[in-house]
């Protein structure tokens, strides 16, 4: 604990940091503050070489434990019930979005040779829901920390010029509210992103983009998992193989189930959103600090141009998607 306890504080610092520049600042994600905020402290030499010593196993450990925990309370957000009123071709078309774009991306991602996990990883973030399903993906599959950090900085970026760039684009390509939600929900990657992004134009968008979103959040269990089992027919020695399903996305699951079920008092899920939102601001900022800028500028221009295409491609599929609805 006393090797833990130094990084653990600067990433709890940090998160409440992150939370004050989201009150001075609400357009901004709280989340998409915690990566840039992480990114920006790790650039410092200072900081990298005390990330390298005593602070290193406290952020590590913040980066995978409140990530996991954040993970199975984000389930209490999902309803089956409001999914299925979403209709069958909404749902279809949205299962369809994610499978093609995880899977263009991860081919795009091998194609160009990126490293190690990234191209699952990159996969992951920009088809289903941002830097959270970038380390489920990650803590499932056992990847390297290293191999998460390009990925978390590509769809934070791309999801913050998603907040910029798909309100301007709503009245010339002739949405509607709910069409322009349909539209911020099926391609946006964070949450919070979805949320920024879909406020704008009132409440009907902001409903029906963050039910699509959350469609999208329940197909990170199966991807998950499929990925998982993967690995583990991959991995020669008994001892290094991941768990056939995360444990995580084993109590994710049964949170989706509950709140499903039950008629959860509302001042349970609130609190329970507020502990998520305070765990995943924990972790990314964590994750945030292992980003090289350095690096990533000398060696991550086939990443950006895999992000970048992925982020194209989803909006377009999303855009169609609308169009079939």
């Amino acid at each position: 604990m006393r090797s833990l306890g130094s990084g653990v504080a600067v990433a709890i610092a940090a998160a409440l940091v992150a939370w004050a520049l989201h009150s001075v600042w609400p357009a901004a994600p709280l989340l998409t503050i915690a990566v840039v905020l992480g990114i920006a402290v790790g650039q410092f030499p200072a900081f990298r070489r005390a990330r390298a010593n005593r602070l290193g196993a406290g952020l590590r450990w913040s980066a995978r434990t409140p990530l996991r925990a954040g993970i199975v309370l984000l389930g209490l957000q999902l309803s089956l019930v409001d999914i299925v009123a979403l209709g069958p071709v909404t749902i279809a078309t949205t299962v369809a979005i994610v499978v093609v774009t995880f899977f263009a991306t991860w081919w795009l991602g091998r194609l160009l040779g990126l490293s190690g996990q990234q191209p699952l990883l990159v996969a992951s973030g920009f088809s289903i829901c941002g830097a959270s399903a970038i380390g489920a993906m990650a803590h499932a599959v056992r990847a390297r920390d290293e191999d998460q950090s390009i990925p978390v900085a590509l769809v934070t970026l791309c999801g913050t010029l998603a907040i910029a760039i798909l309100p301007l684009l709503r009245h010339p390509l002739g949405l509607t509210d709910a069409g322009f939600g349909h539209w911020v929900g099926a391609s946006v990657h964070d949450v919070g992103q979805v949320v920024a992004t879909a406020q704008i134009a009132g409440t009907t968008a902001l409903a029906v983009a963050v039910v699509v979103k959350l469609t999208r959040v329940v197909l990170l269990a199966p991807m998950v998992a499929v990925a998982s089992g993967i690995e583990r027919r991959r991995s020669v020695e008994p001892g290094a193989r991941p768990p056939i399903v995360p444990l995580f996305i084993v109590g994710f699951l049964a949170a989706v189930a509950l709140n499903t079920l039950v008629p959860l008092p509302g001042a349970l899920l609130e609190t329970a959103g507020f502990m998520q939102t305070a765990l995943l601001t924990t972790a990314l900022f964590a994750l945030g600090t292992s980003v090289d800028v350095t690096k990533l500028a000398a060696t991550g221009w086939r990443a950006l141009v895999v992000g970048l295409t992925s982020w194209a491609l989803i909006a377009t599929l999303a855009y169609g998607a609308v169009l079939v609805g």
